[in-house]
Protein backbone atom coordinates (compact mmCIF):
# COMPACT_ATOMS: atom_id res chain seq x y z
CA UNK A 1 0.00 0.00 0.00
CA UNK A 2 3.16 2.61 1.12
CA UNK A 3 4.68 1.88 -2.78
CA UNK A 4 1.51 2.70 -3.82
CA UNK A 5 0.93 6.16 -2.26
CA UNK A 6 4.73 7.11 -3.55
CA UNK A 7 3.89 8.39 -7.12
CA UNK A 8 0.56 10.29 -5.67
CA UNK A 9 2.93 11.86 -2.41
CA UNK A 10 5.58 13.17 -4.98
CA UNK A 11 2.70 14.60 -7.43
CA UNK A 12 1.67 16.31 -4.10
CA UNK A 13 4.97 17.38 -3.32
CA UNK A 14 5.49 18.67 -6.25
CA UNK A 15 1.93 20.72 -6.47
CA UNK A 16 3.28 22.14 -3.38
CA UNK A 17 6.67 24.01 -4.93
CA UNK A 18 4.44 24.72 -7.91
CA UNK A 19 2.18 26.57 -6.12
CA UNK A 20 4.75 28.40 -4.54
CA UNK A 21 7.35 29.78 -7.03
CA UNK A 22 3.84 30.90 -9.23
CA UNK A 23 2.56 32.88 -6.49
CA UNK A 24 5.80 34.27 -5.84
CA UNK A 25 6.21 35.22 -9.01
CA UNK A 26 2.94 36.60 -9.06
CA UNK A 27 4.05 38.43 -5.80
CA UNK A 28 7.33 39.98 -7.33
CA UNK A 29 5.96 43.31 -8.07
CA UNK A 30 4.41 44.40 -4.78
CA UNK A 31 7.14 43.13 -2.78
CA UNK A 32 9.40 45.30 -4.61
CA UNK A 33 7.43 48.15 -3.54
CA UNK A 34 6.40 46.63 0.07
CA UNK A 35 9.67 45.87 0.92
CA UNK A 36 11.72 49.06 0.01
CA UNK A 37 10.54 51.35 3.22
CA UNK A 38 10.06 49.84 6.62
CA UNK A 39 6.96 51.61 7.08
CA UNK A 40 5.35 49.62 4.28
CA UNK A 41 6.05 46.52 6.57
CA UNK A 42 2.50 45.72 7.53
CA UNK A 43 0.71 46.05 4.37
CA UNK A 44 3.86 43.71 3.27
CA UNK A 45 2.85 41.19 6.28
CA UNK A 46 -0.41 41.53 5.00
CA UNK A 47 0.46 39.67 2.12
CA UNK A 48 2.79 37.60 3.50
CA UNK A 49 -0.03 36.11 5.37
CA UNK A 50 -2.46 35.88 2.49
CA UNK A 51 0.23 34.04 1.32
CA UNK A 52 0.60 31.50 4.06
CA UNK A 53 -2.87 30.80 4.24
CA UNK A 54 -3.04 30.12 0.00
CA UNK A 55 -0.16 27.63 0.63
CA UNK A 56 -1.66 25.73 3.90
CA UNK A 57 -4.73 25.53 2.11
CA UNK A 58 -4.00 25.06 -1.45
CA UNK A 59 -2.02 21.96 -0.63
CA UNK A 60 -5.20 20.58 1.27
CA UNK A 61 -4.54 21.16 5.16
CA UNK A 62 -6.50 23.10 7.42
CA UNK A 63 -5.99 24.59 10.88
CA UNK A 64 -7.21 23.93 13.89
CA UNK A 65 -6.43 26.14 16.46
CA UNK A 66 -6.24 26.02 20.41
CA UNK A 67 -5.27 29.47 22.48
CA UNK A 68 -5.04 29.77 26.20
CA UNK A 69 -4.60 33.43 25.47
CA UNK A 70 -4.87 35.84 22.66
CA UNK A 71 -2.29 37.98 21.27
CA UNK A 72 -3.14 41.82 21.62
CA UNK A 73 -2.88 44.29 18.88
CA UNK A 74 0.30 46.54 18.14
CA UNK A 75 1.99 44.69 20.97
CA UNK A 76 5.04 43.10 20.77
CA UNK A 77 5.69 39.39 21.24
CA UNK A 78 8.02 36.14 21.31
CA UNK A 79 6.69 33.54 19.43
CA UNK A 80 8.41 30.14 19.78
CA UNK A 81 7.38 27.17 18.49
CA UNK A 82 8.77 23.56 18.01
CA UNK A 83 10.32 23.05 14.73
CA UNK A 84 9.77 19.92 12.40
CA UNK A 85 8.88 21.00 8.80
CA UNK A 86 8.73 23.37 6.20
CA UNK A 87 5.09 23.92 6.69
CA UNK A 88 5.96 25.75 10.58
CA UNK A 89 7.05 29.43 9.35
CA UNK A 90 3.96 29.63 6.89
CA UNK A 91 1.95 28.11 10.19
CA UNK A 92 3.41 30.88 12.77
CA UNK A 93 2.69 33.47 9.99
CA UNK A 94 -0.91 32.39 9.53
CA UNK A 95 -1.67 32.46 13.41
CA UNK A 96 -0.89 36.68 14.06
CA UNK A 97 -2.17 39.29 12.86
CA UNK A 98 0.29 41.45 14.37
CA UNK A 99 3.72 41.42 11.87
CA UNK A 100 6.14 39.37 13.18
CA UNK A 101 10.18 39.55 12.09
CA UNK A 102 11.81 36.30 11.61
CA UNK A 103 15.53 35.66 12.67
CA UNK A 104 16.95 33.65 10.13
CA UNK A 105 19.96 31.82 8.41
CA UNK A 106 21.90 33.70 6.41
CA UNK A 107 22.02 31.00 3.85
CA UNK A 108 18.85 31.00 2.49
CA UNK A 109 19.67 34.51 0.59
CA UNK A 110 21.40 32.20 -2.38
CA UNK A 111 17.89 30.97 -2.96
CA UNK A 112 17.26 32.67 -6.34
CA UNK A 113 14.25 34.97 -5.55
CA UNK A 114 13.34 34.32 -2.66
CA UNK A 115 16.82 35.14 -1.61
CA UNK A 116 16.31 39.07 -2.57
CA UNK A 117 13.44 39.45 -0.99
CA UNK A 118 14.10 37.46 2.33
CA UNK A 119 17.27 39.57 2.83
CA UNK A 120 15.09 42.91 2.97
CA UNK A 121 12.72 41.63 5.50
CA UNK A 122 14.44 38.66 7.87
CA UNK A 123 17.18 39.48 10.18
CA UNK A 124 20.23 37.61 9.16
CA UNK A 125 22.11 35.79 11.67
CA UNK A 126 25.83 33.77 11.49
CA UNK A 127 25.57 31.38 14.29
CA UNK A 128 29.63 31.13 14.07
CA UNK A 129 29.77 34.70 13.99
CA UNK A 130 29.91 37.19 17.51
CA UNK A 131 29.41 40.12 15.80
CA UNK A 132 26.58 38.62 13.60
CA UNK A 133 24.83 37.75 17.18
CA UNK A 134 25.38 41.57 18.26
CA UNK A 135 23.74 42.72 14.69
CA UNK A 136 20.71 40.71 15.61
CA UNK A 137 20.16 42.36 18.97
CA UNK A 138 20.74 45.90 17.41
CA UNK A 139 18.37 45.15 14.26
CA UNK A 140 15.81 43.56 16.78
CA UNK A 141 15.84 46.19 18.84
CA UNK A 142 14.75 48.56 15.91
CA UNK A 143 11.76 46.39 14.79
CA UNK A 144 10.83 46.02 18.24
CA UNK A 145 10.23 49.71 18.76
CA UNK A 146 7.46 49.77 16.19
CA UNK A 147 5.65 47.14 17.94
CA UNK A 148 6.78 44.10 15.53
CA UNK A 149 6.50 40.81 17.18
CA UNK A 150 9.66 38.07 17.13
CA UNK A 151 9.53 34.45 15.88
CA UNK A 152 12.03 32.43 16.56
CA UNK A 153 12.14 28.48 16.09
CA UNK A 154 14.10 28.06 19.57
CA UNK A 155 15.77 24.41 18.79
CA UNK A 156 17.90 26.66 16.31
CA UNK A 157 17.95 23.42 14.05
CA UNK A 158 15.01 20.75 12.75
CA UNK A 159 16.01 18.01 14.99
CA UNK A 160 15.96 14.26 13.07
CA UNK A 161 11.81 12.74 13.61
CA UNK A 162 13.01 10.08 16.10
CA UNK A 163 13.34 12.99 18.80
CA UNK A 164 10.48 15.16 20.17
CA UNK A 165 11.62 18.41 20.98
CA UNK A 166 15.00 19.15 20.69
CA UNK A 167 17.14 21.33 23.30
CA UNK A 168 16.30 24.96 23.29
CA UNK A 169 19.29 27.73 22.28
CA UNK A 170 19.47 30.73 24.38
CA UNK A 171 18.75 33.29 21.43
CA UNK A 172 14.95 33.83 21.84
CA UNK A 173 15.21 34.10 25.24
CA UNK A 174 17.91 36.86 25.60
CA UNK A 175 15.63 39.17 23.00
CA UNK A 176 12.76 38.39 25.14
CA UNK A 177 13.93 39.51 28.28
CA UNK A 178 15.93 42.41 26.86
CA UNK A 179 12.57 43.74 25.79
CA UNK A 180 10.57 42.81 27.96
CA UNK A 181 8.17 41.28 25.57
CA UNK A 182 6.21 38.32 26.77
CA UNK A 183 7.28 34.43 24.74
CA UNK A 184 4.46 32.69 23.08
CA UNK A 185 5.03 29.01 23.48
CA UNK A 186 3.18 27.14 20.52
CA UNK A 187 2.61 23.56 19.82
CA UNK A 188 2.43 22.43 16.32
CA UNK A 189 1.60 18.64 16.52
CA UNK A 190 1.21 17.72 12.61
CA UNK A 191 3.48 19.56 10.61
CA UNK A 192 6.28 17.12 11.00
CA UNK A 193 3.68 14.06 10.23
CA UNK A 194 1.74 15.84 7.59
CA UNK A 195 4.69 17.62 5.75
CA UNK A 196 7.49 15.74 6.64
CA UNK A 197 11.43 16.63 5.47
CA UNK A 198 10.85 13.30 3.77
CA UNK A 199 8.87 13.33 0.71
CA UNK A 200 7.42 9.79 0.77
CA UNK A 201 5.27 10.38 3.75
CA UNK A 202 2.54 12.62 4.93
CA UNK A 203 -0.83 13.99 2.97
CA UNK A 204 -3.30 16.76 3.52
CA UNK A 205 -5.24 16.94 7.06
CA UNK A 206 -5.23 19.17 9.75
CA UNK A 207 -2.81 21.03 11.28
CA UNK A 208 -3.45 21.03 15.05
CA UNK A 209 -1.67 24.10 17.19
CA UNK A 210 -1.60 24.90 20.65
CA UNK A 211 -0.74 28.28 21.67
CA UNK A 212 -0.20 28.67 25.18
CA UNK A 213 0.13 30.76 28.31
CA UNK A 214 2.07 33.57 27.18
CA UNK A 215 4.89 33.44 30.22
CA UNK A 216 5.61 37.41 30.69
CA UNK A 217 9.36 38.52 31.13
CA UNK A 218 8.88 41.49 33.12
CA UNK A 219 11.34 42.03 36.29
CA UNK A 220 12.94 39.09 34.70
CA UNK A 221 17.36 39.61 34.15
CA UNK A 222 19.45 37.90 31.60
CA UNK A 223 20.08 35.95 34.68
CA UNK A 224 16.84 34.05 33.97
CA UNK A 225 17.65 32.97 30.68
CA UNK A 226 17.91 29.36 31.54
CA UNK A 227 14.72 29.32 34.07
CA UNK A 228 12.74 31.31 31.31
CA UNK A 229 14.62 28.41 28.71
CA UNK A 230 13.36 26.00 30.51
CA UNK A 231 9.83 26.75 31.26
CA UNK A 232 9.04 27.24 27.83
CA UNK A 233 10.90 23.93 26.89
CA UNK A 234 8.94 22.25 29.29
CA UNK A 235 5.19 23.81 28.50
CA UNK A 236 5.95 22.37 25.01
CA UNK A 237 7.68 19.08 25.45
CA UNK A 238 5.11 17.81 27.66
CA UNK A 239 2.26 18.85 25.33
CA UNK A 240 3.81 16.60 22.30
CA UNK A 241 4.88 14.13 24.43
CA UNK A 242 1.46 13.51 25.64
CA UNK A 243 0.25 13.67 22.11
CA UNK A 244 -0.62 9.70 20.96
CA UNK A 245 -0.58 11.23 17.31
CA UNK A 246 2.61 12.97 17.18
CA UNK A 247 4.42 10.35 19.61
CA UNK A 248 3.86 7.46 17.49
CA UNK A 249 5.20 9.56 14.67
CA UNK A 250 7.76 10.11 16.43
CA UNK A 251 8.03 6.87 17.74
CA UNK A 252 8.09 4.77 13.93
CA UNK A 253 11.02 2.56 13.12
CA UNK A 254 13.77 3.66 11.11
CA UNK A 255 13.76 6.83 12.31
CA UNK A 256 16.63 8.39 12.58
CA UNK A 257 17.53 9.39 9.40
CA UNK A 258 18.19 13.06 9.13
CA UNK A 259 16.54 15.78 6.18
CA UNK A 260 17.49 19.18 5.41
CA UNK A 261 14.74 21.71 4.02
CA UNK A 262 15.07 21.40 0.11
CA UNK A 263 15.70 25.38 0.45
Amino acid sequence: MKFIKIPFLLLWRIWFYMLMTITILIMVPFMLILTAKESYYPVFWKMVRLWSFTLIYGIGFCLKITKDKNIEENKSYMFCPNHSSLMDPFVMVALSKNPIVFIGKKELVKIPIFGFFYKRVVIMVDRSCPKSRKRVFRKAKEKLRNGVSMGIFPEGLVPTENIPLAPFKNGAFSLAIEFQIPVVPQVYYDCKRLFSWDFFKGGPGVFRIHQKNFIETKKLTLADVDQLKKQTFDLIYQDLINDKKYMKDTNRPNNEQKFKSPL
